[in-house]
């Protein structure tokens, strides 16, 4: 359940109004926490929750006509953060692999979405140089260091949860009964 939580905060942190550098939203936890804890025929309704919240920003919030060859890198992106979640978190969760989770799913987003903006970006907003590139890239880094907060921040706070609830359902394993 607190997976498909997740997927709802990532899309209400998305679409509700925020600013300056608090620009935070749930979307890579919610999708890794998602990949590590639900089984892969449900990894479409993440996709399709996200791909619809791109439809509604782009077409009510930004006011711009929708292409949807210009989400295909971005749609990809999302499976491919569930897939990051399903590989490093579903069998075995520890802080390393939790740690690297929440690194390298911003990460990967970062590299590849600016590197789609660079490359297919119809407004031609950087020249297709290498100083153009790491202008792309340059511009992206304050939300990839908004990504890496939140993305760290979700996920501690789901798997803290979910070993909390763990630890308050079941008896210490630890502790031996007198007589058994």
């Amino acid at each position: 359940m607190l997976a498909y939580v997740l997927i709802l905060a990532a899309v209400l942190t998305r679409v509700l109004p925020h600013a300056g550098w608090w620009n935070f939203t749930a979307v890579t936890g919610g999708l890794l926490y998602f990949g590590a804890r639900r089984p892969w025929r449900e990894m479409l309704v993440p996709l399709a929750a996200l791909m619809a919240t791109d439809f509604y920003l782009t077409v009510f919030a930004y006011r711009y006509s929708f292409h949807w060859q210009n989400y295909v890198t971005t749609w990809a992106w999302y499976l491919m953060a569930m897939a990051l979640g399903w590989i490093l978190l579903r069998a075995k969760t520890t802080f390393m692999r939790g740690a690297a989770a929440a690194i390298l799913g911003p990460t990967s987003f970062f590299v590849v979405s600016n590197f789609a903006v660079w490359a297919f970006d119809s407004f031609h907003s950087y020249p297709k140089t290498l100083a153009g590139l790491g202008a792309c890239y340059l511009a992206g880094v304050p939300f990839y260091r908004n990504d890496l907060i939140a993305t760290s921040l979700v996920l501690a706070g789901a798997f803290g949860t979910e070993a909390l609830l763990t630890r308050v359902r079941e008896p210490d394993a630890g502790v031996v009964l007198a007589g058994k």
